[in-house]
């Protein structure tokens, strides 16, 4: 039996993640500047350590929230999608959520991989492609809530928002 709307803790999770996660997309300057730094053998300032500390200790913040977001959904489930949705959207759907778990781990996994062990192919992959897809991704997932809110008239949004 699933349940018809996400429980609190999921609804706190998302949300909680959702700001950390536009948090580490919008200001991620000082990491970015960190980054440049260490590319040109520049020795970094303690403020410029503290930018890009602030940004990885989000970043793993994330990785924990991911991890307890992934295991609320294991033992609590997630509401049925609407019943009237067409196949490929409810297709649509699935695949944005799947994809976005999986950047929910390998995103603060590379770069902790680049930021404390120095492996520099994470550090590319982390800040251009996952970033991108990241984005494209929140697009459509935004896309996706309000579709379903002000086209379809379902309760979607509502699952996750007032319960």
């Amino acid at each position: 039996m699933r349940p018809a709307i996400y429980s609190l803790p999921q609804r706190a999770l998302h949300w909680l993640m959702a700001l950390l996660i536009f948090f580490n997309l919008i200001f991620s300057d000082g990491m970015e500047h960190w980054a440049r730094l260490m590319r040109h053998g520049q020795p970094a300032t303690p403020d410029d350590v503290g930018a890009a500390n602030i940004h990885a200790y989000v970043g793993i913040a994330i990785l924990v929230l991911a991890l307890c977001r992934l295991v609320l959904r294991l033992v609590q489930g997630a509401p049925e999608p609407p019943a009237d949705e067409p196949p490929i959207l409810r297709l649509a759907a699935k695949a944005t959520h799947s994809l976005l778990y999986i950047l929910f781990f390998a995103m603060p996994l590379s770069g902790i991989a680049r930021y404390y062990f120095g492996v520099e192919v994470a550090g590319f992959l982390h800040g251009g492609p996952m970033k991108v897809l990241l984005w494209a991704l929140i697009a459509t997932h935004v896309a996706g809530a309000l579709a379903h809110q002000f086209l379809w008239k379902s309760n979607v949004l509502a699952r996750m928002t007032r319960g």
